[in-house]
């Protein structure tokens, strides 16, 4: 069995953008590239869980989020990072674009991603990690082994402090996707004295 490191990608990965889908506006946050090295150096696979709403909205299409999917994994490639997979979720249960209006299985904090990587990359989520800038990216945690981390400050001040205070099962809080990698980096470390 593997282990693997669920990521969200807007807020976790790149500057958050509402609706993100051009190349030329894709910034990846400070100190991610190097959190990324380390969690594939201890092992992990990486794994993109994204929401893209945006394609039911009809703000973007699939093939702009595939363009831009595919220039993100290549450029982080180029730096050294595979990315084993990506998953998003393009539904909403009043979308704009009929095809994708449902409520689906998929769409965080559901677990129909999470689910699918989980088979498809035969992995064992008591050694498993979610990291994401919404309390719907640890989704899994709360079902699971899984331990997760909340990162940043995009999600409410309110979910952010009940994280703090432990009230949410497997999940605590770090500033960013390097300090989570630094901290599951160290935890390994621990376990091997």
């Amino acid at each position: 069995m593997n282990k693997a490191i669920f990521l969200d990608r807007d807020g976790t990965i790149n500057v958050e953008k509402n609706y993100l889908y051009k190349i030329e506006d894709f910034e990846f946050l400070p100190g991610v590239i190097d959190a990324l090295k380390k969690l594939q150096d201890a092992g992990y696979l990486l794994i993109i869980i994204t929401n893209q709403s945006g394609i039911g909205r009809g703000y973007y299409t699939e093939d702009d989020f595939k363009k831009l999917n595919d220039w993100m994994v290549v450029t982080l490639k180029e730096k050294g990072v595979t990315i084993s997979d990506v998953y998003y979720c393009p539904h909403l249960p009043d979308a704009k674009i009929k095809e994708y209006r449902k409520d689906c299985e998929c769409r965080k904090p559901k677990l129909g991603m999470y689910h699918q990587a989980i088979k498809e990359h035969d992995l064992d989520l008591s050694q498993c990690y979610a990291i994401g800038d919404k309390i719907r990216d640890c989704a899994i945690c709360e079902s699971s082994e899984c331990k997760g981390y909340l990162i940043g400050s995009n999600e409410n001040q309110s979910v952010i402090d009940a994280v703090k205070g432990g009230e949410y099962k497997n999940v605590i809080y770090a500033n960013n996707l390097l300090n989570s990698s630094n901290e599951i980096c160290a935890s390994l470390n621990k376990g091997a004295v």
